[in-house]
């Protein structure tokens, strides 16, 4: 009799895994998926489906940031949120950019920001100084988010100064994402608890009871000081930034530093990840300040994730990507888009545009460089541009539309930024910056192998079948 109990609830089980996967899975694919593997793996399947396959974070998040924080209030397109005009003469002179910034307003329900600065920081050789210099002069709030936050020479560096910040009467706050955190050992917390500095987990993996969290992960990063300085982009915290190209060692990225109001943007964003991570009230709208103009960049802050956020950067790319008139750059460490962007990169090429795609020759994730050769013949054969990118390994990740706009901050262009991971983008519209970024992709382009149609042909089939059998795993990668 117990041995039909057993039975019994083993395909209850199954069948209440595979019936939710049909009724809240909104692409077939994916739903066939988990329906099989609930069905065919008995217990593993729902236990896998129970922790991988449920977004449990859109619930969570309501019941700890409040509705009203996860439903912003509509901005009207010609409204800052404020009542005035953001769309100055200038700006609306940009072929298309009425239509292009229309889009990502809808997104984001964030007005577009005027009069920021940017600077351009190559490598943590260029970009750690100067975010511990603006560390020691911070007189009001540093707040810092990462993925990966090293234990090594660089990271002791950056906890000493947030020690001596938060001694100085600043108020200081790190978040470490509860995964990201084990990339180093000893961990960052341990550290952070030894000086004092105030810090939070990201959805920490934990045993009892078992978390059903572990693959949905905070990837942003930003250094927030103050009310009017930022970095942000796709650097962690670690030695492993630090280049030398003679030896081909380290991770090449680009980090920016932003000044102006898009930096109360950023701190908005931070400071609601970190109501959701402590519990702690949300301190609701910041009011702009006015006197925080430092340049002629207009930029806007875009969060990503599996909440209330779900899609919007794939609807972001697509929609830029259908927008540009003469050529699209892209440069991303992992290389695997939807069926959405291949398509509109496929159509942008028909119609003229030219679509450059820089990837890292030597990835240090080699199964998703495999998956990646088995998807490029789709977008190769209609006249993409694909290239690699020689050692050292390039983590950068940045997307410019013609001589005007570009996206840049933790976003890669594959399914788990797409859909699984919290980011953080800025788009920015800036003919200086645009054109300071096209001449880093060319020089990078300069000196990387242009991958052809033959090449991705002409695998051989032991090499056909490994490629093809990392491509099915893609969505998980």
């Amino acid at each position: 009799m117990s041995g039909w109990l057993i039975i019994t609830l083993v395909l209850v089980l199954n069948f209440m895994a595979a019936g939710h996967a049909l009724m809240y899975k909104r692409d077939p694919r994916t739903a066939w998926a988990w329906i099989v593997t609930c069905l065919l793996i008995p217990t593993i399947g729902p236990v896998l489906y129970f922790l991988l396959g449920i977004n449990r974070i859109r619930t969570r998040a309501k019941k700890l940031k409040g509705e009203p924080m996860l439903v912003r209030k509509r901005i009207r397109p010609e409204s800052d949120g404020q009542g005035s005009l953001y769309s100055p003469p200038d700006m609306a002179e940009i072929p298309g950019y009425l239509q292009m910034d229309h889009l990502s307003r809808t997104i984001s329900n964030r007005p577009l920001t005027s009069g920021n600065s940017i600077r351009v920081l190559y490598n943590g050789d260029q970009a750690y100084p100067r975010m511990l210099e603006d560390i020691d002069k911070a007189k009001k709030c540093v707040y810092l988010s990462t993925f990966i936050f090293d234990t090594g020479n660089t990271g002791r560096r950056f906890i000493s100064s947030l020690a001596k910040a938060r001694k100085r009467g600043v108020d200081v706050r790190v978040l470490l994402d509860g995964i990201g955190e084990f990339y180093s050992w000893p961990r960052a917390g341990g550290y952070l608890k030894q000086e004092k500095v105030p810090f939070a987990r990201f959805l920490p993996p934990r045993m009892v009871p078992l978390s059903p969290f572990i693959n949905l992960r905070n990837h942003r990063k930003m250094l927030v000081i103050d009310d009017d300085t930022v970095f942000t982009g796709g650097m962690n915290i670690g030695d492993r930034h630090l280049v030398d190209e003679d030896k081909s060692t380290g991770t090449q990225d680009v980090q920016f530093r932003l000044a102006g109001p898009v930096a109360l943007q950023m701190k908005q964003v931070f400071l609601e990840d970190w109501a959701f991570c402590t519990g702690e009230p949300y301190p609701g709208q910041m009011d702009q300040a006015k006197d925080l103009s430092s340049g002629d960049a207009f930029c806007r802050t875009i969060t990503v994730g599996p909440d209330q956020d779900l899609d919007k950067l794939r609807m972001l790319l697509t929609g830029m990507i259908s927008r540009a008139v003469e050529r699209v750059s892209i440069m991303t460490p992992y290389f695997l888009p939807s069926q959405e962007l291949i398509g509109a990169m496929q159509v942008a090429a028909l119609r003229g545009v030219e679509i450059n795609v820089v990837l890292p020759a030597r990835n240090n994730l080699p199964y998703v460089h495999w998956a990646t050769r088995n998807m490029l013949w789709e977008i190769l054969q209609y006249g993409v541009r694909v290239y690699y990118q020689p050692p050292p390994f390039s983590h950068s990740k940045l997307f410019l539309v013609d001589d005007v706009y570009a996206l840049i901050g933790s976003a890669n262009m594959d399914p788990r930024s797409l859909r699984l991971n919290f980011e953080m983008v800025v788009e920015i519209y800036s003919r200086d910056l645009v054109r300071t970024l096209t001449e880093h992709f060319q020089e990078k382009i300069s000196r990387s192998k242009r991958v052809r149609l033959v090449d991705v042909d002409s695998r051989s089939i032991p090499v056909r079948l490994r490629d093809s059998l990392c491509w099915l795993f893609s969505p998980y990668l």
